[in-house]
């Protein structure tokens, strides 16, 4: 199986640099890795500096500012510097006539949209729902499980309504490690420290599928939770996937298809 983390920050001068990233991927055999920009950070050449270092190693998704009148012809720019997607919230419109001009830009140069900070609520939206249905040609991966977070109860009715994006083939969402659904567990127990953890990953599976799956550790911040090693190996032996070629499709195979991970 070739394992692909498609939600990885890295920064010289705020969470950790490339190579403490490396190691991690190295100790873990992550093959590949997709770095995903910071919030409020728009110089996106330490990102693809690292992708260059690397060859093979990394994908770049980039940040712009979408509030300029320039950000289109910015983000084309960085599209020719060899950035493969860009990272929108799902309010994220531009100035101008043409409110969606930032998403019909991304499709237009072949982007990857990864999708996130927003609510819960505001991806279930049906504003959200007839974005997607106006470009179906534009891969959207909504990441943290929709933002789902350790908050929701069961029945999990907005989610559900969230989880509708899935109607939409051009639609993809991205899970992460258990700690980012369930709480720390106090006392710590090993080897699998959860008592018990909401079906959130299961459900997004069922509306999904594995091909429309993809995992990310959310490195660095996971060191706040259950660790890169533990947000990898916990969901790949606790989720029940259906078969090991689910598995392979969820944590490696779907993000192939995805990005090229191409020297630039």
């Amino acid at each position: 199986m070739e394992i692909v983390d498609t939600h990885c920050h890295a920064s010289p001068y705020w969470f950790e640099p490339i190579e403490t990233l490396l190691g991690q991927m190295d100790r873990n055999g992550v093959a590949k890795a997709t770095l995903i920009q910071m919030r409020g950070q728009y110089d996106n050449s330490y990102l693809l500096e690292c992708a260059k270092r690397f060859p093979g190693r990394f994908s770049v998704v980039v940040l712009v500012d979408t509030d300029q009148d320039h950000a289109l012809n910015v983000l084309e720019d960085w599209a020719k510097q060899g950035a493969e997607g860009i990272r929108l919230a799902p309010g994220a419109r531009s100035p101008g006539s043409d409110p969606l001009a930032v998403w019909r830009k991304a499709e237009e140069l072949g982007l990857v949209v990864s999708c996130g900070s927003g609510t819960t609520e505001e991806l279930a939206s049906e504003e959200f729902h007839d974005l997607v249905r106006q470009f179906p040609d534009l891969p959207i991966i909504i990441e943290h499980l929709g933002s789902v977070g350790k908050t929701a109860e069961a029945p999990y009715m907005t989610y559900k309504q969230m989880l509708g994006l899935s109607q939409h083939p051009n639609t993809y969402i991205k899970f992460h490690g258990l700690g980012e659904i369930a709480p720390r567990p106090r006392p710590m127990k090993q080897p699998f420290p959860f008592e018990g953890f909401p079906p959130l990953t299961e459900m997004a599976f069922e509306s999904f599928g594995a091909k429309r799956m993809v995992w990310g550790s959310d490195f660095p911040p996971v060191a706040e939770r259950e660790g890169y090693h533990n947000a990898l190996h916990f969901p790949m032996e606790y989720i029940p996937f259906r078969s090991e070629e689910d598995k392979e499709w969820a944590f490696g195979g779907t993000a192939l298809g995805l990005f090229k991970f191409a020297a630039i």
